[in-house]
């Protein structure tokens, strides 16, 4: 018959798959190459992390740290460690060479703690702007730039939208910092992604009224951070720590409640001690005992068959004053948890991949699954 379409399924496919090339080839010269690609083709490298300074933090983060090139948040009460987990990771970040950025809305950033906790304030970047609008726009503009590693913004709540600021006290602005905050999110992701830079948002709780059930605390900023965040971190302050009578720390237990590069829910405590912030050796401690790395009886810590010392105190000064046993400990504690692999496992991974005939693709780390 005239009108009878003479096409087959295979005739088809093929033309499907031509204009299918075509319009790819289009829109890689409109708006460069890698716009767009089949995931199969993209040789995707595992997510990079951002030390947090604490072992068990890192551990429960899933992949040895913050992401990079992702929005963070960390959220919890007054006094519960926010500032100094996000000041250890600025620290990591620059003794690994990287370039770190800190907006200080609340103006109470601490030059000499931070100092004290590893960070090169000589080096940090520091803006304490007028507005929220200014705030964000500053923090646009460095992450566009592409040499930044870290950024901090402290807090979401001091984030005050211009027209607050301007109007008169008492005044009622509903929603303002809350669209402010959407709109800026929307902009800075994808530059984040393609600069790898990391960017932690501080923020508040405040209580809703009138709630009986369930949690009443929520954060401040409105809903968007929620949703644009990676991983948030909910900190709090479990205990006080004292010598003698006097307090000396608190111990902080740190919730991953949303984390989309690695399973979330995990749980990490330490301690962080007045002026010195977070212990990492008694992080390694703590994770060393619970993972049969360093023995305890009774109050004697024992690694290797060799005696640590007697009380935990004790134990943390001497790993402090030998930096290399320290970090040996860290690694085992990574190599058994799965975060590092071993050398004798990466070498026979190498050499397999030596032995395959052609070019091979890196298949993409399991820590790059969106969870």
């Amino acid at each position: 018959m005239a009108g009878k379409n003479t096409r087959t399924p295979r005739t088809a496919g093929a033309d499907k798959a031509k204009a299918l090339e075509a319009a790819m080839g289009q829109i890689d010269r409109q708006y460069g190459k890698g716009a767009i690609m089949r995931l199969g083709e993209e040789t995707r490298a595992p997510i990079e992390a951002i030390p947090t300074g604490s072992v068990a933090l890192d551990i429960a983060l899933g992949i040895g740290g913050l992401p990079r090139g992702r929005v963070v948040e960390v959220y919890g009460p007054e006094s519960s460690g926010k500032t100094t987990v996000a000041l250890h990771a600025v620290a990591s970040a620059q003794k690994a060479g990287g370039i770190a950025g800190f907006i200080d809305a609340e103006h109470a950033l601490d030059p000499e703690y931070a100092k004290k906790l590893g960070v090169d304030t000589d080096q940090l970047l520091v803006s304490q702007p007028d507005t929220g609008e200014q705030a964000l726009e500053i923090m646009d503009m460095l992450i566009r730039s592409g040499a930044l590693d870290i950024i901090v913004i402290d807090s979401v709540a001091a984030l005050v939208p211009k027209a607050e600021i301007e109007g008169e006290m008492g005044d009622s602005h509903v929603g303002l910092q809350a669209r402010l905050m959407s709109q800026a999110l929307r902009k800075i992701t994808g530059a984040l992604a393609s600069s790898k830079t990391t960017a932690i948002f501080i923020n508040q709780l405040r209580e809703k009224v009138g709630v009986f059930f369930g949690s009443p605390e929520t954060t401040s900023g409105g809903k968007a951070l929620k949703f644009y965040a990676s991983v948030r971190l909910d900190v709090r302050r479990i205990e006080t720590l004292k010598e003698g009578g006097d307090a000396v720390g608190n111990r902080t237990r740190v919730k991953v409640v949303k984390n989309k590069i690695a399973p979330p829910f995990k749980q990490a405590e330490f301690d962080i001690i007045y002026g010195q912030g977070i212990s990492r050796e008694g992080s390694l401690i703590d994770m060393g005992v619970d993972n049969g790395i360093v023995r305890k009886s009774g109050s004697w810590f024992t690694y290797d068959g060799d005696q640590l010392g007697q009380g935990k105190e004790n134990v943390r000064n001497f790993l402090r004053d030998n930096p290399g046993l320290a970090e040996e400990i860290e690694l085992k504690i990574k190599h058994k948890l799965g975060l590092i692999m071993e050398p004798a496992a990466e070498a026979a991974d190498t050499a397999e991949a030596g032995s395959t005939d052609g070019p091979t693709e890196a298949a993409p780390a399991p820590a790059d699954a969106e969870f």
